[in-house]
């Protein structure tokens, strides 16, 4: 007999991950040195540096309204993917993208999808290296980005490196990034994650904030092996926005660190972190919500 089919939205985004991780050809390449799991993938370049290699995708009614002005749309795309290369510690080099659009959609549209991607671009250092398009064959648009960058050879800064008794904190304020449009204006924290991979001493963990504190949280204390408790009182808010928006709302793009608590006071200082609580043994502040994929209910 066969099995009844299960629908994704049953499952969720991070059950149906592990289900397809399991069917993926062996990754036990030699120049493979962090496959999926991490914001980024990374691979052996030279003896200086290792390579970021990172996919994202943004979808119409999903990421951004069909009014949204295009160059937003496509701007929203690139730095999605310039978030993650910024939660490594790295830096970005060269894009493709692949743009799925319907055919009765302007020329004119798509010019100013293009004029947004390439003005972050410029901002950011990163060259347009190609890309593909294809019809959609209804009305909708889908554009993918595939990012590298890099990272000097064994640096990068992992989601994995926690340990109990490390210091929580973000590097700026939460919640409301949908009602205020942030999440289509937000600056990617290259600069920031830069400053932190070469610090004394550096984070032991890091990721960015893409699905709300109470998915992402547990993600890097998951991958360190550890608890996490937090301060709600201590959570940086945007004006206007409750512990539970911050928690809950998604697509911030600031990033989470876990540092060690002998100089997680100097570090906040010196960077304008705000400690938020502690990785630990075992959890402590059980999160629920933010975003998940499948079931989650579209902002757009």
């Amino acid at each position: 007999m066969n099995p009844v089919p299960t629908p994704i939205c049953m499952l969720g985004e991070q059950a149906l991950l592990h289900r397809l991780l399991a069917l993926l050809p062996n990754t036990e390449q030699s120049n493979l040195i962090l496959g999926p799991g991490d914001d980024c993938a990374i691979t052996c370049r030279d003896t200086q540096w290792d390579t970021l290699l990172k996919t994202d995708v943004v979808v119409e009614g999903i990421h951004f309204t069909a009014d949204t002005a295009p160059r937003l749309m496509s701007r929203k795309a690139l730095a999605r993917a310039l978030s993650d290369i910024a939660a490594m510690g790295g830096i970005p080099e060269h894009a493709l993208i692949t743009l799925l659009i319907h055919p009765q959609r302007n020329v004119e549209f798509v010019e100013e999808l293009y004029t947004g991607l390439a003005d972050l671009a410029v901002s950011y250092g990163v060259s347009i290296a190609g890309g593909e398009t294809s019809s959609l064959p209804q009305p909708g648009l889908i554009i993918n980005v595939a990012l590298i960058g890099r990272v000097e050879r064994g640096h990068a800064i992992l989601r994995s490196g926690g340990k109990p008794g490390d210091i929580l904190c973000v590097s700026g304020p939460l919640g409301g990034s949908f009602e205020s449009n942030r999440h289509l204006t937000f600056s990617p924290r290259i600069e920031l994650g830069r400053a932190l991979q070469t610090a004394q001493p550096r984070p032991h963990a890091m990721m960015d904030l893409s699905d709300g504190l109470a998915v992402d949280l547990p993600r890097l204390a998951d991958a360190s092996h550890c608890g996490y408790e937090i301060d709600e009182a201590k959570l940086p808010l945007h004006a206007g926005c409750t512990a539970e928006e911050a928690l809950n709302d998604g697509e911030d793009y600031e990033l989470l660190c876990a540092l060690a608590p002998e100089t997680a006071s100097e570090t906040c200082a010196q960077f304008g972190l705000f400690p938020i609580g502690k990785l630990t043994e075992k959890t402590q502040t059980v999160l629920s919500g933010g975003w998940q994929h499948f079931t989650s209910s579209p902002h757009a």
